[in-house]
Formats: structure tokens, sequence, C-alpha cells
């Protein structure tokens, strides 16, 4: 407002004065869009929630794979580890069976101790390869809670969008829409939630 009374309005100050006094008029567009706003932020918070918890359970299904491949090359050695002793056993067993019978008892019991070692080392190896075999399910398991995530959280993405049209249109039944793909944006959250 200038000294002399005259008043310029800037270009949204008559969208904010309308806005304003439309807001006061209580109709049922005012109560449809008080409705959505509210309904989109609660939407908006649940979605970020939903978001985090797939990008965590996507991280730890990354985790559970290294570990299993991890504990698959531990494995992998042990039974190298496994297949030098039997070479040995075995070059210990030739040895055996060509010396002289004085000397058979000492090679008989290299034959003895890498089977007994053989043994410990099989039982170390079966034991790698369960735990491998286990860091893969639960990788398998975090994949899939990681996809209902990823799908609850586009469903509230969809409804967020719903809800915007609906505002612009003022279409009662584009609300409905949102209410209907948040509800299964949530339903799928739950199933998330459950490991379902």
């Amino acid at each position: 407002m200038s000294g002399h009374g005259f008043h310029v309005h800037g270009p949204h100050d008559h969208a904010l004065e309308h806005a304003a006094q439309g807001a006061h008029g209580g109709g049922h567009d005012d109560k449809m869009t008080n409705q959505i706003a509210v309904i989109t932020a609660i939407i908006a918070t649940v979605g970020a929630m939903f978001s985090y918890m797939g990008g965590a359970t996507q991280a730890n299904a990354g985790l559970y794979k290294n570990n299993s491949a991890i504990k698959k090359t531990e494995a992998s050695n042990q039974w190298n580890y496994f297949q030098s002793k039997s070479t040995k056993q075995s070059l210990a067993e030739l040895a055996r069976d060509l010396a002289p019978e004085d000397k058979k008892p000492a090679y008989q019991a290299k034959v003895e101790r890498y089977e007994k070692e053989k043994n410990e080392i099989k039982v170390v190896a079966d034991k790698l390869e369960a735990d491998a075999t286990s860091w893969d399910k639960q990788s398998d398991e975090q994949m899939h809670q990681h996809h209902r995530w990823a799908q609850s959280t586009t469903a509230l993405q969809v409804a967020i969008a719903l809800a915007a049209i609906a505002l612009l249109t003022k279409k009662k039944w584009l609300e409905y829409g949102m209410f209907g793909v948040a509800g299964l944006g949530l339903a799928v959250g739950v199933l998330a939630i459950l490991h379902i």
C-alpha cells in the first residue's frame, strides 16, 4: 500500500485471498479438500516408513548373500584341504602296499591319521555349507520382504497421486480410488510386517 491509499496486489495475492475466503465457507469442496490433505499427509508418512523398511530389508538381503558367499568360499577351501588329505592318504596307502613288512606299520599309521583328519575336515566343511545355505535362505526371505515393502510403497505413492488429481478435478470417484489404492498399499505393508 502506498502513502496515498492506493493498494497494488501481487499476482498471487488474489489467489491467496480467494483460498482464504473459500476455506471459511465450510462447503463440501472445502471439507473434501481438508480430508484429502490430511489423508495424504498420513499416507505420505506411512509410505516414508515403508520405504525405509524396504531399503533396510534390501540391505540385509545383500549382507546375508555376502555372508553366504563367504561361507561357501570357506567350505570350498575345506573341501580342497580334504582333497589334499585324500591324495596324501592314497600315497601313504600305495607306499604301505609297496613297502617292506617292517615299514608297513608306519605307513598304516599315516593312512589312519589322514583318514581321521579327513573326517574332521568333512565335519567343518559340511557345517560351513549348512551355514551358507542358511544365509542364502535368510537373504531370500529378506528380498521377498523387500519386494512387499516396495509394492506397498508404490501403491501409497499412486494413492498420493490420485489424491492430487482428486483435489484438482474435484471428482469424488478419484477420492474413492485414492482410498482403495491406499488401503491396498497398507494391506501389502501388513503382509511385509507379517513376513508373508
